[in-house]
């Protein structure tokens, strides 16, 4: 599974008021989680000062990084995956809201998506303590046994682990972040916005009148950067997953960062991209990237089972074949 929150994995969402410079738009801009933030709002929406808003939208991405970044040797996160099992500790409300998203997604994604993956995901040089790459069949084993959430437990704020287990929130913190930040927008009365954080993005009302917040879509083409879709989008969040930016070559042979929890290693199917659309981008950034790891017919037949609004590009030799679920199609015709 993909170590997303620190990684900029390129899902290259490009919000089209990026393009120009347009007067009426407040912007604000920063970095956080290795990555970078995006803000937009109309100028007419705002009731307070933008420098007011970014002291706002700052601290709050600090609080959550000091929770859940594991590059971070202090943050909470770190010291839950440094300490010796059995062990439990009492973990901050953001913390233990993600948590629970995730084990919920866990559960409905029959395992796809676990945050436990984390020991997997260094050993194959794609986390913070990376270790070789392509590692042996007995190092790949034993990174196995530490993997799995069933070791792991969350009471109200009372996180325990009985064995050793390494939690990443990579995949779906940077939704949550998006979420976040969305909703101090909505505290001060910003009623219209695009949020983007590290390419997952949240939008609300409309850039101007009669005119929706468009957002691109990459094409999964690992030789160049360029638009495959671009999407109007108004009360949604998005988020993507890909395999063509973040990966490594040993003899030809590519390893992808997303790594499948059950045999311990880089996807190998022809699934390239996974695009959500939802309410919650938390919910969108984690559903992505489990979509990314199932391949494409698990997918297609998981998004059809949980009616969810999901945009899959398949690998088809040197071309692209897009897949669009029954409830992506519904929700583009509505548009």
């Amino acid at each position: 599974m993909k170590a997303k929150l620190f990684l900029l994995l390129a899902s290259l969402m490009i919000s089209a008021c990026s393009q120009q410079e347009t007067p009426s738009l407040e912007r604000l801009n920063g970095r956080t989680m290795g990555t970078s933030y995006s803000i937009v709002w109309p100028v007419q929406s705002s009731v307070v000062q933008p420098s007011k808003i970014q002291l706002l939208i700052e601290k709050r991405l600090i609080e959550i990084n000091r929770q859940m970044s594991t590059y971070d040797a202090t943050s909470e996160i770190s010291q839950f995956n440094q300490a010796n099992p059995p062990y439990t500790q009492t973990i901050s409300p953001d913390f233990s809201n993600v948590m629970k998203l995730a084990m919920e997604l866990h559960a409905l994604s029959g395992g796809f998506f676990d945050v436990s993956v984390g020991p997997l995901v260094n050993l194959w040089g794609f986390g913070p303590d990376a270790g070789s790459k392509a590692p042996s069949e007995r190092v790949l084993n034993e990174a196995l046994n530490k993997v799995g959430l069933n070791q792991v437990t969350l009471k109200g704020l009372e996180l325990e682990k009985q064995s050793q287990r390494y939690i990443d929130l990579s995949a779906i913190a940077k939704g949550y972040a998006v979420d976040e930040l969305a909703r101090i927008l909505h505290e001060h009365g910003i009623e219209a916005y695009l949020v983007e954080v590290g390419g997952e993005i949240r939008t609300k009302g409309q850039k101007a009148k009669d005119t929706p917040w468009k957002v691109a879509i990459e094409s999964p083409d690992i030789s160049q950067r360029r638009v495959h879709k671009i999407l109007a989008m108004d009360d949604n969040a998005m988020a993507t997953s890909g395999d063509y930016r973040n990966y490594f070559e040993v003899d030809g042979q590519r390893f992808s960062h997303s790594i499948n929890p059950f045999t311990g290693k880089p996807v190998q199917h022809r699934l390239a991209s996974v695009t959500v659309i939802d309410q919650n981008c938390a919910r969108a950034d984690a559903l992505a990237t489990a979509m990314l790891v199932m391949g494409e017919a698990k997918a297609k037949a998981f998004a059809q089972e949980h009616r969810i609004k999901a945009y899959l590009i398949e690998r088809q030799g040197t071309e692209f074949k897009e897949y669009l679920s029954p409830a992506f199609s519904s929700w583009l015709i509505d548009r």
